[in-house]
């Protein structure tokens, strides 16, 4: 039987190929693959087929008509990239000749859909036996593991259907909102294209409101009463619980000095001073989980101060390199039948000299944390150390440090929760309650392993009143206090902060929190967000490459162009309502939970409200425009064939003015006979 495995990369197949060579003897290179006896490996370099572009479709699209929107093929099609001719041939050849055909694609919705619909183009999809590897680790062990967990590629055509429906999607917003909202631009005067897109234009949207709310923003002074009980077992601090009495705020600050200063005369002349409520609990905190890339790009970005892409380029050497697991994942779980691979990996993470190594080998490798759960996994699990060893002198620092953090998660998975006595506690009066909080760690747990990075956060003040370290004194309700001393402390809010490359990534994944609509935001929090772990990193970047988005220092600001497409562009694009519910439809599509052809034509509904709403948009022309003096409609300054420049009335064909160019300024009418 002879089988074909295709990979999405070189690496991966060359990977693969080692597995399964087991004495090491029998695998041959050739061109473009390797054969190792009756199999053979080939790859792909991701996509090596791309979508037809409109005027591919029908040529009137080359020019841009808004009578012709909106573009919708009625058949989709596909066309092989010109710089992947060589490898697409070579991988035609060999898929039409195999006996079996497994797809290596990475083990996800993009990974499973490049495969497939090349499989498709060449015409063996539904004519040979497909089989599935998921690979989230490219050492030996793992791989010849996965070997013998071949399933069905069938098993995995909602995921496909997934990733196709995304990439429709993609087409149909990117291709004809763009072509409306630039020519209805063009028309108002503006000079600059309106690209429109599905995750793109929403995340620029993020940082354009991340902008106009710190401009706008009035700060506000706050006051915040504090106050000193003496209880017979100790004295103890306690911050004033708001209530809704005048010089309150509607999030509970006290705004109005005098208010402040009332509040504490009130309680200092109290004669029934007491506790009021005495809550004790024991509690734990379970074992944090370890990392899916964004959670890893969240927190790896915090520490590190590397970019989201940098993230992922690192991680993926590490990959690579065969030292971590597959770095795309959405997943923060893992496998149960990997919880025997711990005993190996500590051991040789205890091995290395390295700063976690100590933790390494006072881990119980008998612990079973909550992130073994199979129902948690679906095509790839969490991001952890594999078991090779690595040779630190042969990575560099970036790859250190991010597989350092890697590392301490799943260590973390070995260590006991941390066990801690939280208490809270209500004293005062009837009309004046004041409130204190404690937590006294009786077991520090897995909390051990970030000591020395919380300590440096750690230095706020027991004075404050609401320092959970701050030990309090054993209390019951009803007894007797008194007012030992008081303080008023005065703080200013602040604006929000701009975001970093890190809360960025965060804020795509907890989109939730930025709907327009509330109603959304329950049904929204169940979804992953905008984007996929693959794609959010790259979109920031592109955002920033391409101009909308700029770095101030580690922040991003909005650029002059993304605050005019935001003025410019309807709420229901730059808001991300509607491409958060995009996304769960799409997980609904992995699940075939909805079928693609539904998916379509609910895209279709979208698209044509969209555009209908468009077409009645009115565009205020941009400042300081000049008009054109007959029709009264803006002029656009355009370069000619031979490089000149000059204006033109945006009315055209119906006024047919044109202007030379005078320094940057329309200057004296060109005539032209007919």
């Amino acid at each position: 039987m002879n089988r074909l495995f295709i990979a999405e990369k070189p690496s991966m197949g060359r990977a693969i190929a080692q597995g399964l060579d087991l004495d090491g003897k029998h695998s041959v290179s050739a061109d473009g693959c390797i054969h190792v006896g009756n199999d053979t490996v080939t790859w792909l370099f991701g996509h090596l087929l791309e979508q037809f572009s409109p005027d591919e479709y029908d040529e009137k699209y080359k020019k841009w008509k808004i009578e012709d929107l909106p573009i919708i093929p009625s058949a989709w099609k596909l066309k092989v990239k010109k710089e992947a001719s060589k490898q697409f041939k070579i991988v035609s050849r060999l898929a039409k000749s195999a006996d079996v055909i497994v797809n290596a694609g990475d083990p996800d919705r993009e990974g499973q859909l490049l495969v497939d619909e090349l499989l498709n183009y060449i015409g063996v999809l539904n004519t040979k036996k497909i089989e599935r590897i998921l690979l989230n680790a490219l050492d030996v062990k793992s791989i010849r593991g996965e070997l013998k967990r071949l399933r069905p590629n069938s098993d995995f055509t909602g995921l496909r259907n997934s990733a196709l429906a995304r990439q429709r999607a993609d087409w149909l917003i990117g291709m004809n909102l763009t072509r409306i909202y630039s020519m209805l631009a063009q028309d108002a005067g503006y000079d600059l294209p309106i690209r429109v897109g599905r995750v793109k234009t929403p995340t620029m949207g993020l940082v354009v409101r991340r902008e106009i709310a710190i401009r706008t923003f009035k700060p506000k002074n706050f006051f915040t009463p504090l106050v000193t009980f003496h209880h017979a077992n100790g004295d103890f601090v306690a911050k004033w619980k708001p209530d809704h009495r005048e010089g309150v705020d509607e999030e509970g600050r006290v705004v109005d000095r005098q208010t402040a200063e009332r509040i504490l005369a009130a309680v200092a002349g109290a004669s029934n001073l007491h506790i009021i409520k005495a809550e004790q609990k024991e509690g734990e905190a379970k074992q944090r989980l370890p990392f899916s890339l964004s959670t890893l790009q969240v927190e790896a970005g915090k520490k590190t101060g590397f970019s989201p892409q940098k993230i992922l380029d690192v991680q993926q050497a590490l990959y690579e390199k065969k030292l971590t697991t597959y770095p795309r994942s959405d997943c923060e779980y893992l496998p149960e039948n990997q919880f025997a691979d711990a005993q190996i990996i500590l051991a040789h993470l205890s091995e290395l000299d390295a700063p976690f190594s100590e933790l390494a080998r006072k881990a119980d490798p008998n612990i079973r944390s909550r992130a073994w759960n199979d129902k948690k996994i679906s095509a790839h699990h969490a991001i952890i150390p594999t078991t090779v060893q690595p040779d630190f002198s042969k990575l560099s620092a970036e790859e250190i440090a991010l597989y350092t953090i890697i590392v301490k998660a799943y260590i973390a998975q070995f260590y006991p929760p941390q066990k801690f006595l939280s208490t809270h506690i209500e004293a005062g009066d009837e009309d004046l309650v004041f409130v204190a909080n404690g937590k006294v760690i009786s077991e520090e747990g897995w909390r051990v392993i970030y000591q020395s990075d919380a300590r440096g956060e750690e230095k706020e003040a027991e004075a404050q009143g609401d320092d959970e370290k701050q030990k309090l004194p054993l209390m019951k309700e009803n007894n007797i206090l008194t007012c030992a001393g008081s303080k008023l402390t005065e703080g200013v809010t602040k604006p929000p902060s701009r975001f970093t490359g890190a809360t960025l990534i965060q804020a795509m994944k907890e989109i939730y929190k930025y709907v327009l609509d509330q109603s959304l935001a329950g049904t929204l929090k169940e979804c992953s967000g905008i984007g996929t772990e693959a794609t959010r990193a790259g979109m920031i970047e592109e955002l920033e490459r391409t101009g909308f988005i700029a770095k101030k220092g580690k922040y991003f600001v909005p650029t002059e162009i993304a605050s005019t497409i935001c003025r410019i562009l309807p709420e229901t694009l730059i808001y991300p309502d509607l491409t958060a519910q995009w996304e769960n439809a799409l997980e609904k599509i992995g699940n075939r939970e909805m079928s693609l052809a539904e998916f379509g034509k609910q895209q279709e509904k979208f698209l044509s409200a969209l555009l209908s709403k468009a077409k009645d948009t009115k565009i205020p022309p941009p400042k300081n425009v000049p008009l054109c003096p007959a029709c009264h409609k803006p002029l656009r300054r355009r370069k000619s064939k031979k490089g000149t420049w000059f204006w033109s009335c945006s009315g055209y064909p119906d006024c047919k003015k044109i202007f030379a160019d005078e320094k940057g300024k329309p200057g004296k009418e060109w005539i032209f006979n007919d």
